[in-house]
């Protein structure tokens, strides 16, 4: 490939300002183009259902970079900016009347949250994924609203507990057995219910919703059992839709998320995706591609790919156990590897009961994955043990050393 000039980075959250960052600490001096969608400046987001919602953060307080840090890398900084169309050919991205062109480009244009059908137009009821969705719920959070959350993984849990420290009464409502378990399985979801339950949220199992009530503004949730929920607020938390519609006729491959190889190349020179978009094999878990929404994967990423995209010749693939956090209430929640796959599970250090443990999950021999609840230290033993691809005897073998 001969010399890149002319980068375009689509996408200006977490993936697509370290994709950013990396290329000019890997030396790329030409034009560096970073297109996003709002009009914040490049912000964090695991904080909006956290410390956002549950004190008075400053947004600026969220910034991933400063003026000045921004100002130095040079950019052709596009913000309030939709990307609406992708020629591979011609090698442009379309900007509303503007043709952006490239040399090299950087998909990062990560994910919308899903939300119930024909609730738009109702006030009150919101999902979260901008820092504009976390303002407008916290200013709902008043000691005594009557808070419901639709869907209990990561955000929607966070949400309840930043709701219930600021005195709302909570309610979540949940299709599945317990919360996370596509995940972590039942019995850790159910430990993860726990949590909410000694803070007195209301967690409704087994139930979906059938309506939302109130016309312009939300009065209530009437889940599929008929029961019939006040709400002040309802928060919708059921998963998120990768970006892809602007790369209709791009000729890209997309399959919920824009496919990539194990270097995050679409295939098609210099074009590549990172981040919550792209769907490509992870090393460390085997072949098969998978979309990622974590923020450990985004950072990663984005810095092989700056490296890639750049030095073609020498590319590297990703390879790397996954990892994800969640703080809810007073409590930490570490998960890393593969959880979702396993033939055993087992609480390897610590107590359920006590909230305070680390359980593996095995897998043909080997330790899979791991989670853990309020017991950081040994957290961070296995997962560099997982890194090393450590056998399930050695997990044990931990656990006899930290007992």
């Amino acid at each position: 490939m001969e010399t890149v000039d002319q980068i375009v980075v689509v996408g200006a959250s977490l993936a697509g300002i370290r994709a950013c960052q990396n290329l000019r600490r890997e030396g790329f001096e030409g034009t560096l183009t970073l297109i996003g969608e709002e009009k914040h400046r490049p912000y964090d987001r695991p904080p909006l259902s956290k410390t956002m919602l549950s004190t008075d953060q400053d947004p600026e307080e969220l910034l991933l970079v400063s003026e000045d840090a921004l100002s130095d890398l040079g950019l052709n900084l596009m913000l309030g900016e939709s990307a609406t169309g992708l020629d591979v050919h011609r090698q442009v991205v379309t900007v509303g009347d503007d043709q952006i062109r490239y040399e090299g480009l950087i998909i990062a244009t990560g994910a919308a949250a899903r939300k119930l059908p024909e609730t738009d137009a109702i006030e009150g009821v919101h999902v979260l994924r901008t820092v504009d969705d976390a303002l407008a719920i916290r200013k709902r959070l008043v000691p005594g609203a009557s808070v419901v959350i639709v869907g209990a993984g990561f955000v929607g849990s966070e949400v309840a507990a930043a709701a219930s420290n600021r005195g709302c009464d909570v309610t979540i409502v949940e299709a599945a057995a317990a919360p996370l378990i596509r995940g972590l399985g039942i019995e850790m979801g159910e430990a993860c219910g726990d949590l909410h339950q000694a803070h007195a949220v209301n967690l409704r199992l087994n139930v979906g919703v059938a309506s939302i009530i109130g016309r312009d503004e939300v009065e209530g949730v009437e889940l599929t059992d008929g029961t019939q929920l006040l709400a002040d607020l309802v928060v919708i938390g059921i998963g998120a839709i990768p970006n892809t519609a602007w790369l209709a006729g791009s000729g890209l491959k997309i399959d919920n998320g824009v496919v990539c190889d194990g270097t995050m190349s679409t295939r098609v020179p210099g074009v590549y995706a990172v981040g919550d978009v792209a769907k490509a094999p992870n090393a460390w878990l085997g072949p098969s591609p998978v979309r990622v929404e974590h923020w450990t994967a985004a950072t990663e990423q984005s810095m092989l790919v700056a490296g890639n995209l750049l030095h073609p010749e020498r590319s590297r693939v990703y390879d790397s156990v996954p990892f994800v956090w969640s703080d809810q209430y007073n409590d930490r929640i570490q998960v890393a590897g593969d959880t979702d796959s396993s033939e055993h599970v087992e609480v390897l250090v610590g107590s359920v009961e006590e909230q305070a443990f680390v359980t593996g999950y095995r897998r043909d021999g080997a330790l899979a994955g791991v989670m853990a609840m309020n017991n950081i230290r040994p957290f961070v033993q296995y997962r560099r043990l997982l890194m090393g691809h450590g056998s399930w005897d050695d997990a044990l073998a931990l656990a006899a050393e930290l007992s």
